[in-house]
């Protein structure tokens, strides 16, 4: 008997895997450092601001979020109609390969990069292009240029790069777009951006302003620590913004959500202290693991990665033995988050442990 089948490509559709729990270990503590989450609570004035939007929890969310729209504006100093929010940035990567691929259109990215790239490209019928990055974990933007073509779309620039942890330079940003075709969208994908600490950083607003077809995307779910409730947001030119509105989940963004994210930016300088910490313990992690004697990539997010190839479920295992769940990558390596000081202590010690 026939039954209904989905279109062909959903079957080819990469599973997303998301970061396990910690293991459960009596007399321990243990820690995730699998999912780049913020270790810190939320602040009291955020928290105050969901509870207040959980009294209403009965009427649906502002579908405009206009209030979210003002807020952003005025922070970064663009139009409300330049912007566009959605669950989370991953929200906005759905969206773009939505609004702008047709079925067999290429979408150029390098790789290994965000899990969620091929999955949201496959789910739209469009064609993953994957670049393979250096051996320090950089894009190789040169050969991303070399491989668009008069079927690609949409490129995606992952910086800093999720998981290999390098950032690119607004000098390479800015080389590679005069490379890309005016009629080529470029997603600057810059979820971890409050955690870049470099020379010639990426100013990705400034790029935006310079380029027609530039969309950056952004989230508060890492450096803002709302990652439990889902909230990102692209600023792009005008019509970019706009179709990315048309394809939106209506009522997608939670009211708790919208006021959340409102709440951070008015804490953001707070929040910011938070980051700072947090990638003072970045740098006291690459140090001692350094120290043990491996060859860590730049790391300007708050994650790590270590290239262990087939030792990868090993040290994942030995990693879940110490009390600390990592995100192993089968085959590639492992990423693992900034976390807690203890955490971090343990990390760097079985760092030490396994380099032999």
């Amino acid at each position: 008997m026939a039954t209904p089948q989905p279109r062909a490509n959903v079957s080819a559709i990469p599973a997303y895997v998301p970061g396990k729990p910690p293991t459960v270990r009596p007399g321990m503590t243990s820690y995730k450092l699998s999912s780049n989450e913020n270790p810190y609570p939320p602040l009291p004035g955020v928290i105050a601001a969901a509870h207040e939007a959980v009294d209403r929890m009965n009427r649906y969310p502002d579908m405009g979020s206009s209030a979210l729209y003002a807020a952003l504006a005025e922070r970064f100093g663009v139009p409300e109609e330049h912007l566009s929010v959605a669950t989370g940035s991953v929200g906005l990567i759905y969206q773009l390969v939505q609004a702008f691929c047709d079925p067999g259109d290429e979408v150029v990215f390098a790789w290994r990069s965000f899990e969620a790239y091929p999955i949201a490209i496959t789910a739209a019928a469009a064609v993953t292009v994957q670049v393979p990055v250096l051996p320090d974990g950089r894009h190789d933007l040169a050969a991303m240029a070399a491989a668009i073509t008069d079927r690609t779309k949409v490129v995606m620039v992952c910086t800093p790069n999720n998981p290999t942890g390098p950032a690119v330079t607004q000098a390479e940003l800015d080389a590679f777009l005069e490379k890309v075709p005016s009629q080529v969208l470029v997603v600057v994908d810059e979820a971890y951006v409050e955690f870049v600490r470099m020379d010639d950083a990426v100013d990705g607003i400034a790029t935006y302003r310079a380029h027609s077809n530039v969309v950056v995307t952004r989230t508060f779910s890492k450096a803002y620590g709302l990652a439990g409730f889902r909230v990102g947001y692209a600023v792009a030119p005008g019509p970019i913004a706009a179709a990315l509105r048309a394809v939106s989940l209506p009522f997608g963004v939670s009211a708790v959500a919208q006021a959340a994210a409102i709440a951070s930016l008015d804490a953001e300088d707070e929040l910011l202290e938070r980051v700072n910490a947090l990638v003072a313990e970045r740098t006291r992690v690459g140090d001692g693991v350094r120290s043990a004697g491996w060859d860590l990539p730049e790391a300007q997010g708050n994650f790590v990665w270590f290239e262990l190839g087939e030792r990868t479920g090993d040290f994942a295992l030995a990693a879940d033995e110490a009390g600390i769940v990592v995100r192993p990558f089968a085959g590639e390596g492992c990423r693992v988050s900034i976390g807690e000081v203890e955490a971090n202590d343990r990390l760097i010690a079985l760092a030490r442990s396994f380099a032999g």
